[in-house]
């Protein structure tokens, strides 16, 4: 099993970053590389909400650089944290991923976040789960600090 860890400080409070985060999740998200399809909104907090997610893999997993995941949101807990899991393919594997906010005070806030990863099938999980969740990893924490920086920028922009 891989469990991937990181975290960053954002200037915005934990209520600004957790607004922000959350219209972009329950709006969807559709880049060059990713694709989110919000199927299920859940409810006030995102408890329930259903996603299923296109994004990049390696080329040599024969599935033309591409794999899907479908998730589900637990435990959200506004503004504090929340929980997915998730089931994903080319490799059949299961997800769990964390959020939590920590508020430090001064409109800052840091963002963790974790994720376990495992592979289902025993033989292809020694060949290659390493290999393609830190692939995968490296994408999604670029893609989730550049996205709330841009757009915490804007919402203070916005409100000067």
């Amino acid at each position: 099993m891989q469990d991937h860890r990181f975290d960053f400080v954002v200037d915005g409070t934990p209520e600004e970053v957790w607004d922000v985060m959350w219209k972009q999740t329950r709006a969807g998200i559709e880049t060059d590389t990713v694709k989110i399809e919000i199927l299920h909104p859940g409810d006030e907090d995102g408890n329930g909400l259903v996603r299923h997610c296109h994004f990049p893999v390696p080329k040599y997993l024969l599935s033309g650089g591409r794999a899907q995941s479908w998730e589900w949101i637990t435990e959200a807990r506004r503004p504090v944290s929340w929980r997915y899991d998730a089931i994903g393919k080319p490799l059949w594997s299961k997800a769990s991923g964390w959020t939590r906010l920590e508020d430090l005070g001064d409109g800052k806030t840091r963002v963790y976040f974790r994720e376990t990863y495992q592979v289902f099938n025993p033989l292809i999980r020694a060949l290659f789960e390493k290999r393609v969740h830190d692939f995968i990893s490296e994408g999604n924490d670029k893609l989730i600090e550049a996205g709330l920086v841009r757009s915490l920028k804007k919402l203070h922009e916005r409100s000067q």
